[in-house]
């Protein structure tokens, strides 16, 4: 995919702007964050904002809740998408290909690994161990990310309104996430036509509390042969692995067939894992006979401990359908080969959502009518974190109806340190998993 023609001049950042970061600086980072992103979309939208708004300060607040608003209405993991997104505003079409490829390429192989393992040697004891300690320290991180973005986007009583009445929609109602986001969508469109004062809360680059972000170039203006381009080559990188799949291995055999059930779904996975998942597990096991439903949930369950997206079950479900039906290959290279095609065909579709779309939305920054209708999704999205760290919790501190004493100490401790010590997510994230290990190792 080639670059596209350079942008015009970075505008002269202000005093208190930090320096635009090298490339070099951006891959580091976003190799950490492919190593550190536990906890599903919500835990891993807490860890961008936490460090690419307050901490680095790359971009800007209202530069982050345009980008995350836009992911939240496109098929496939927004968090990943989140990511190829920044990545993009701050260095165009290979720094979002660098962000999105890291942010889930470490979980890529450690979930390789896990599968083997677990298709190998059975259950995997140390990992569990490990996630006893990880979930409530995620749950702390997700309860800071509410505050944080919450305290930066309900700016009104009537943005307060609407996060609360999107919190009662999908915990109580079961309200489907798209509906959420259309719903809130509508209604700052309309309202900021009549009532800007309260509906157009999310301040526009450059406006008052803005210039402590590093100063990035301005976005390249869309051109028609750009967009054609980039549709063409996203299309065939993603569709030339399932034709060659079909042709060395037949249309019958199960990694051709993964990689076109999972080409469709790419397509239509809107609202996020959760959603998806019930659709993926009756597809993958009534109607195909890839695996067991217990392998489906011990599938849910690895996807769970390893960073990246939650949607990486798909990998699992990629590898242990076809070990169990390689044809005539052997069991570890058809795995391998239909965890590969599986995930490709999985996230090949979301760099092309954002690279195509990004020069678009970032020229619409400040329209009145889109800001009104993104900052009223901004204040329902804080409504749907709180619904997964509510849900979350509840799993977590409550497993059988009864406190875990242990998870309730350990996420009060990582609330504790984030909030008033600063402490690096990264630390959370090891300790927590350090502290599960010993329990087991204590209790063994």
């Amino acid at each position: 995919m080639s670059t596209p023609p350079p942008a015009e001049p970075a505008p002269v950042a202000e005093a208190d702007s930090p320096p635009r970061p090298s490339f070099r600086e951006a891959t580091r980072f976003w190799l950490k964050l492919g190593l550190i992103s536990f906890g599903g979309p919500a835990g891993q939208i807490a860890i961008m904002h936490t460090e690419l708004v307050e901490r680095k300060k790359w971009i800007a607040d209202s530069q982050f809740l345009h980008a995350l608003n836009f992911c939240m209405l496109l098929p496939g993991p927004e968090a990943q998408q989140l990511a190829t997104y920044i990545g993009w505003l701050v260095h165009r079409t290979w720094g979002g290909i660098v962000a999105g490829a890291l942010f889930v390429l470490p979980s890529v192989l450690i979930l390789w690994l896990l599968s083997f393992v677990y298709m190998q040697y059975g259950s995997i004891a140390w990992v569990a161990a490990a996630f006893t300690g990880l979930k409530p320290a995620v749950l702390a991180i997700v309860a800071a990310a509410v505050i944080r973005i919450g305290k930066k986007a309900l700016k009104n009583k009537v943005m307060w309104g609407i996060a609360g009445l999107a919190f009662v929609a999908i915990f109580f109602f079961k309200a489907p996430f798209p509906a959420i986001v259309i719903g809130a969508g509508l209604l700052g469109w309309i309202g900021s036509r009549y009532w800007r004062k309260v509906f157009v809360a999310i301040k526009g680059h450059g406006e008052a509390g803005e210039s402590t972000a590093s100063s990035l170039s301005e976005s390249p203006r869309p051109s028609l042969f750009r967009s054609l381009r980039l549709v063409v080559v996203c299309v065939l990188l993603w569709w030339i692995p399932v034709f060659v799949a079909g042709q060395f291995l037949g249309p019958k055999h199960t990694v051709t067939q993964e990689g076109v059930f999972f080409s469709k779904a790419a397509m239509v996975t809107f609202g996020g894992a959760y959603a998806v998942l019930p659709y993926v597990a009756q597809k993958a096991v009534d109607d195909h006979g890839w695996l067991e439903p217990e392998q489906m949930l011990d599938g849910l369950g690895l996807a769970e401990t390893t960073p990246g997206p939650l949607i990486m079950v798909v990998q699992f479900v990629g590898f242990v359908g076809a070990w169990q039906h390689p044809g005539d290959l052997p069991p570890i290279l058809a795995a391998t080969y239909g965890a590969l095609l599986t995930t490709w065909v999985t996230f090949v579709p979301c760099f092309l959502w954002i690279l195509l779309g990004a020069p678009y939305i970032e020229r619409l920054h400040g329209h009145r009518g889109l800001t009104g209708a993104l900052s009223t999704i901004t204040a329902a999205v804080v409504g749907v974190i709180l619904n997964l760290a509510l849900w979350f919790g509840l799993h977590v501190l409550l497993p059988d109806g009864n406190p875990d004493w242990f998870g309730v100490l350990i996420c009060a401790t990582a609330f504790l340190a984030m909030l008033r010590w600063k402490v690096d997510i990264l630390w959370i994230v090891a300790v927590g998993c350090a502290l599960g290990i010993l329990a087991h190792l204590a209790s063994a």
